[in-house]
């Protein structure tokens, strides 16, 4: 008799003989036992884990010789047939095979016919999302109203290709993928009864590397007795699988917890020697961080486990900040893998990243930040005694690149406070020469708080203070005021008196002219007066402002300030004109400017800078007042 491969020799064919799937068979258990019968059935999941199994077992206990059954007799002629194959009334379909409406129409040529021998004619189409829509749509009205003598069991790995009119007429059952526990304990069964020796490291790597098939677990069990010639050892199932040495792996989070590069890399030879997927290695690390996370978290989650050891000596070795920040680094290393020249190289830049990257803890009291000498991981036992402890360093010099990289981040958090009390702290008052301006006033404010003409109806604020620059400082300009929503706003002249002659742009500040209007009046400059006539002159640029409407508003608020009726009189000029949006552009720049340079020349962003090779880039830079 030839060889039976241990997927079919091991197949159950009762439910109490199934791995796992008690969702499902609780189901149709009741539905047998308490002849609650449907007319369609739809198993769904992944490979291998029972969609095939579960409907031959159900159309054995639904055609056992004695009676609709949870427990078919497997001895009778019904279900000695089924378990071969070979019965007439269960007509198993591979709709793979069978995609085209003519294969449906000529399969339900003989729905309407009682069965054979058997006492329902079952209808089992495996991986029925490869039909055809049209035969979708010819199995509608039959699967919807079979014949009572007819049942149809369906079986499916993508049941988002079905149509949601097959969906309505089944009953859906999603049969989960089988965890790693579940597949060691069915092969430890299948070994014992079949008399072969085996290492248990050996089943875990087979159950893991089956991914939740019990179907993948037998034939890779097949094909590892055969390897390791009747005989299941740990060293040949790693060689026969490509897995990695779970030693290595721990070598290297033993060497990346004590920052030695040296070591590390040494690590990764050794692995290169083997001819090792290192995306597979770095899955795997991935996945030692991810039971080292557990052990300082939850510690009994690892109970058991066959390397509890070194994941409990990791886990007392490795920070759990560290820990959290070597798993980010892993997984984003595995998405950036392939585009790396190589794998060895990609996987060496992840643990390089990993040492030269950590985690900087909040201050732990009394408000300072830890300095950045002092290191964040715990130190690595020295291997050697007899070797000399290397020279200390003066305070505040880095000893690696990770170090350095610490330190600059704590000059970051150390001078944060102190620069902003600096910029809190009241400046001393300026001194004005006679050939410079008089200080600003009430009635003489920066053109940064005059209103922005840019955009349409916006409330003007009072002004503020602007602070000279420290290095450099821009001559100041004529100022121009705001207007003041205050009790301490100048007072409009009494109507028909004359007011007191203004610069137009403070002019302007005090009209409370908004949107368009407001920008009309900013790009005009006062030429001259004659009596209730003022002559204005507005950029050429901005010569399309003008309007009927705008100029009304204008000469209204003119004429409000002056208490009496004014007329306007408009030229253009040429383009370069001293008007208040001019001025005041100019006054941005300028407080731009004295901000990038203060930023500049601060001391402690300049160390920032070097220790990152980093430049500022000016337009991230705006002024505060």
């Amino acid at each position: 008799m030839s060889y039976q491969v241990l997927a079919r020799k091991w197949r159950p064919k009762t439910f109490p003989a199934m791995v796992g799937q008690e969702h499902v068979l609780r189901a149709l258990i009741n539905a047998l036992d308490n002849d609650r019968l449907h007319h369609a059935y739809l198993f769904t999941g992944t490979r291998g884990v029972g969609k095939t199994t579960v409907a031959r077992i159900f159309a054995k206990s639904l055609n056992c010789e004695q009676g609709i059954t949870s427990q078919p007799c497997g001895t009778c002629s019904a279900c000695t047939e089924i378990d071969q194959g070979r019965f007439v009334d269960l007509i198993e379909v591979d709709a793979a095979s069978r995609t085209k409406v003519e294969d449906t129409r000529e399969l339900l040529e003989n729905v309407q016919y009682s069965p054979t021998r058997g006492r329902y004619k079952v209808y089992l189409i495996d991986e029925v999302h490869m039909l055809s829509t049209h035969s979708f749509n010819a199995l509608l009205k039959t699967l919807e109203e079979p014949p009572p003598h007819v049942k149809f069991l369906l079986a499916t790995t993508d049941p988002q290709k079905l149509p949601v009119t097959i969906l309505s007429r089944c009953l859906q059952f999603s049969l989960k993928r089988m965890s790693p526990e579940m597949i060691i304990g069915h092969l430890e069964h299948v070994l014992g009864e079949e008399g072969i020796a085996y290492d248990a490291p050996a089943l875990r790597m087979i159950a893991e590397g089956a991914d939740g098939s019990m179907r993948d677990a037998l034939s890779l069990l097949d094909q590892a007795i055969a390897y390791g010639g009747g005989g299941l050892a740990e060293a040949e199932v790693r060689a026969m699988l490509g897995t990695i040495d779970r030693s290595y792996v721990f070598q290297l989070l033993q060497h990346i917890a004590n920052a030695d590069a040296v070591a590390v890399l040494e690590t990764v030879n050794q692995l290169a020697q083997q001819g090792v997927d290192f995306a597979a290695v770095l899955a795997e690390l991935l996945s030692q961080l991810h039971r080292v996370a557990l052990a300082q978290v939850a510690p009994d989650a690892i109970n058991g486990h066959p390397d509890e050891t070194q994941l409990r000596a990791l886990a007392a070795a490795i920070s759990s900040e560290d820990v959290q920040l070597y798993y980010q680094i892993g997984l984003i290393g595995r998405r950036d893998l392939p585009y790396a020249p190589d794998g060895r190289s990609g996987f060496e830049m992840v643990v390089l990243r990993m040492l030269a990257f950590q985690p900087v803890l909040p201050p732990t009291g009394g408000g300072q930040a830890p300095k950045a000498s002092s290191p964040v991981r715990p130190a690595a036992a020295p291997t050697n005694t007899a070797s000399a402890a290397p020279a200390p360093r003066p305070e505040g010099v880095a000893t690696s690149p990770a170090a350095g990289l610490a330190q600059a981040r704590a000059a970051l958090k150390g001078n944060a406070a102190p620069a902003r009390a600096a910029v809190a702290e009241p400046e001393p008052t300026p001194q004005y020469s006679e050939l410079s301006p008089p200080p600003h006033t009430e009635a003489s404010m920066p053109y940064s708080s005059m209103p922005d003409w840019d955009e349409p109806d916006a409330p003007m604020a009072p002004a503020a203070p602007v602070r000279p620059a420290p290095a450099n400082p821009v001559p100041p300009t004529p100022a121009v005021s705001a207007p003041m929503q205050t009790t301490q706003a100048a007072p409009r002249p009494a109507a028909g008196s004359r007011a007191p002659d203004l610069p137009w742009p403070e002019l302007v500040s005090r009209l409370g002219l908004k949107g368009m209007a407001a920008q009309l009046a900013a790009n005009c400059v006062m030429t001259g007066r004659d009596g209730q006539q003022i002559q204005l002159s507005i950029d050429a640029q901005h010569a399309t402002l003008r309007s009927a409407q705008l100029e009304s508003r204008l000469q209204e608020a003119l004429s409000g300030y002056f208490g009496e009726t004014v007329r306007l009189q408009f030229s253009v000029a040429a383009s370069g004109v001293e008007t208040p949006a001019l001025l005041q552009q100019r006054d941005r720049a300028s407080r731009q400017q004295a901000a990038v340079d203060e930023i500049n020349n601060d001391p402690d962003l300049g160390r920032i800078r070097e220790a990152f090779n980093a430049q500022v880039v000016p337009d991230s830079i705006q002024p505060t007042n």
